[in-house]
């Protein structure tokens, strides 16, 4: 209708002067026959120009006093002839009225404040209600009261805008439409002589092509993959969330009253709660070994419950995942060594905050050789870590339950110029290493860390929330940059 009306207008018309005029005089919503002038100036049907005027319009405060007063003459219609005190007062008015009506009505000295608050005059007109009235019925009012109004905040500026309207080079009294198709109908009849088809447009963008978004813990998590397999690595199998407290924590030579082991750490399960098959012959090994020690070890001394090693858990770590790993190869004769490393989901139940989740990542390496020490894993964790771009290591004495000696790592990070843990690490203890069957000679040295940290670092995100988990943002993952670590 708007389009018809706006043709057929300029076919006995010169213009149209004022789009807004003209909506209101065809009965028309102004913001439809604003889009079919957009159109119609597109085909160049007609010439716009952009018309634009400044109005006032009401503030949400500004309404309100519109319709029931302003805020010192509801005050001043509260005082009673006699007067009354501030604390009454204050009862029957809401503390906004009170608060800016006791200034105003006061600056226009129409009531004596104090304690006690009297009227200094027996009546009073609402100019403010009536300016604001004025400005709501579309109105004109003089500038200081314009300004006295936007002091208050009581009105703010609002640009309306229209369009005037001519008629353009290719007008017409009905829009002719452009066809897009030449179909088999058209040569059949022969109208295609008289068809007007659309031009193409040759630069127009297609649409944008949808695809997958590598997340950035996943091209981190990539990254140290390449490095962990370049220094010839095997990746251990750590598809299985779930694990039993025998291979999370009694294998390895964690004490089943260790408070890692109570439910305000660790989420055990409810169905399956408990595992069906474990090794028995070591196993047996493992209760030995706790109870009453061996391998030159004391052990702890306390009486190992089957019970509490069948129960099934979310796994801590992936140090349970190595410690089937270490098994199985103690199996295999002759020995042969093993260099293994797992990136991957581990659970704790932890409050959760800018720096901790419940769930989050473990990266973990691990070298099974004859007669490794100390100094080994020292430099193999400087090899490591050179090769994410990690060149100054310190390292601090440490305790954990399954290795001896332990030692915490710490790099130096340039931004924040300090030293941050980045890791831990350690040589597995024999109470652990000998009862799954390895020679006496072999040593186990092993180290972890998140993936979470390091990925953080890299993409300048100092909340793990929007990192992982259900707050985070697609923008992030849709356009986060490619990772490239170190030398590797």
């Amino acid at each position: 209708m708007a389009e018809e009306a706006i043709l057929g207008f300029l076919q006995t018309h010169e213009e149209v002067a004022d789009s807004g005029e003209f909506a209101a005089a065809h009965g028309l919503d102004h913001s439809e026959v604003v889009n079919v002038i957009k159109s119609l100036h597109g085909f160049r049907y007609i010439d716009a120009q952009d018309i634009k005027r400044e109005t006032w319009v009401l503030t949400e405060e500004g309404k309100k006093y519109a319709d029931v007063g302003s805020p010192e003459v509801q005050l001043f219609l509260a005082v009673p002839p006699e007067g009354i005190s501030r604390e009454e007062l204050q009862k029957r008015l809401d503390p906004s009225v009170f608060k800016i009506g006791s200034a105003q009505a006061g600056k226009n000295k129409w009531v004596e404040m104090g304690k006690h608050i009297s009227r200094k005059v027996q009546h009073v007109d609402d100019k403010v209600k009536d300016m604001l009235t004025r400005i709501k019925d579309g109105q004109g009012i003089d500038a200081d009261s314009i300004k006295a109004l936007k002091a208050r905040k009581l009105i703010t500026p609002q640009t309306w805008k229209g369009y005037s309207v001519k008629r353009g080079p290719n007008y017409a009294p009905k829009r002719k439409k452009a066809a897009t198709d030449l179909t088999r109908e058209n040569l059949q009849r022969g109208d295609w002589r008289d068809l007007e088809f659309k031009e193409y447009n040759f630069s127009a963008k297609g649409p944008p092509s949808e695809g997958g978004h590598v997340h950035p813990l996943l091209k981190v998590r990539q990254q140290l993959k390449n490095i962990f397999l370049y220094m010839g690595f095997e990746e251990m199998p750590t598809n299985n969330y779930v694990e039993s407290s025998f291979w999370n924590f009694d294998a390895l030579f964690q004490p089943q009253q260790h408070p890692a082991r109570d439910s305000h750490d660790t989420f055990f399960l409810k169905a399956p709660s408990t595992t069906r098959e474990l090794p028995e012959d070591y196993l047996e090994r493992v209760k030995r070994v706790h109870e009453l020690g061996g391998y030159q070890s004391r052990g702890y001394g306390y009486e190992w419950k089957r019970d509490e090693a069948n129960k099934n858990l979310l796994r801590t770590h992936t140090t349970a995942v190595s410690t089937r790993m270490l098994y199985l190869l103690a199996q295999k004769k002759p020995f042969e060594p093993k260099k293994y490393f797992s990136i991957d989901r581990v659970f704790r139940n932890e409050a959760v905050d800018r720096t901790h989740l419940a769930e989050f990542h473990q990266i973990e390496g691990l070298v099974c050789d004859r007669g490794l020490t100390l100094g080994d894993l020292i430099g193999v964790l400087h090899d490591f870590f050179s090769r994410i771009g990690m060149s100054k290591l310190r390292f601090k004495p440490a305790y954990n339950p399954y290795t001896e000696p332990s030692m915490e790592i710490f790099s130096y990070h340039e931004g924040l110029g300090k030293w941050v843990e980045i890791g831990n690490s350690g040589m597995f203890r024999p109470e652990m290493l000998l009862p799954m069957g390895l020679p006496e000679d072999v040593r186990v040295i092993a180290w972890g860390l998140s993936l979470e940290r390091p990925t953080m670092i890299l993409y300048g995100i100092d909340n793990i929330r929007d990192l992982f988990g259900h707050k985070v943002d697609l923008g992030l993952i849709k356009k986060n940059p490619i990772c490239r670590l170190g030398n590797n």
